[in-house]
Parts: structure tokens; sequence; C-alpha cells
């Protein structure tokens, strides 16, 4: 069964609605922990800095269109790495919810961990067995 969240992730596009409106919407969700809780802090700070600099690359009454090439670049590549960064915590965020019967019972039960955190028990799971080592007995 899978649960997605409350809320899709916000894209980053210049082209749409107004960019101030956008990036209020993506900083209200950055700060709410619900739609993004997977993001690290690291990011979080570079989606917020590359926020900062595009709103003061569109500062200019002529928007986009009054910057010069570089501007212009440096822009998209911000706008990429925001979207990029927002997509990929977006989906580590999402819930996934498993019906399972716990041993000994006939009760099925609901967990729901999200991606990440599914992926995070996979991968100690996986370390744990790697790290036991049991010696092997020889024909005695």
């Amino acid at each position: 069964m899978d649960s997605g969240s409350d809320s899709a992730p916000t894209k980053l596009n210049l082209g749409g609605s107004s960019f101030e409106e956008q990036r209020t919407a993506i900083l209200k969700d950055l700060d709410g922990g619900k739609v993004y809780a997977e993001i690290s802090p690291k990011e979080r700070g570079d989606v917020k800095d590359a926020l900062a600099r595009i709103s003061g690359a569109l500062q200019a009454p002529t928007g986009v269109q009054g910057l010069n090439d570089e501007e212009k670049a440096r822009v998209f590549n911000d706008q990429e790495l925001v979207n990029s960064i927002l997509t990929r915590a977006g989906e580590d965020s999402r819930l996934v919810c498993t019906r399972e019967k716990k041993v000994g019972s006939h009760r099925p039960t609901t967990q729901c961990l999200t991606v990440a955190e599914r992926r995070r028990m996979a991968e100690a799971g996986q370390d744990l067995m790697r790290q036991q080592k049991i010696p092997l007995r020889g024909n005695n």
C-alpha cells in the first residue's frame, strides 16, 4: 500500500507564476518539515542560498529578460540545483505503508515509513549481516 504525502514537492519554474510566490511556498515547505522531512541540513542551506541568489538576480524590473547570458546561466544552474534537491527530498519523504502480521499473531498491523527510513533500515540490515563473521566448522 503506498500513501503519498499531503502535498507534492514544489518545483521552481521561472516561466510560470511569480518567483516570489514559489520561493515563499518552498521556504514554507522546508521549514514545515513535512514535505521535505528527509532533506539534510546542508541541502536545506544550499536550497535557501540558491533561492536567495535567484531572488537577487531577479530584482531588476525586467526580470529574466534583463539578465545577460552569464547571469541567466547562473540563475538556470541555481534553478536546476533547487529542483534536483527538492525532487530527491520529496521522493525520499514519501510515506509507504505496509500491512504485516507479527510473528505468532494472526492480526495484521500497519507500518508506515518514509522511503528514506526504509532504505536506511535495509542498509543497516545489510551492514549487520556483513559484520557477522561466523566461523565455518571443519569436518572433524
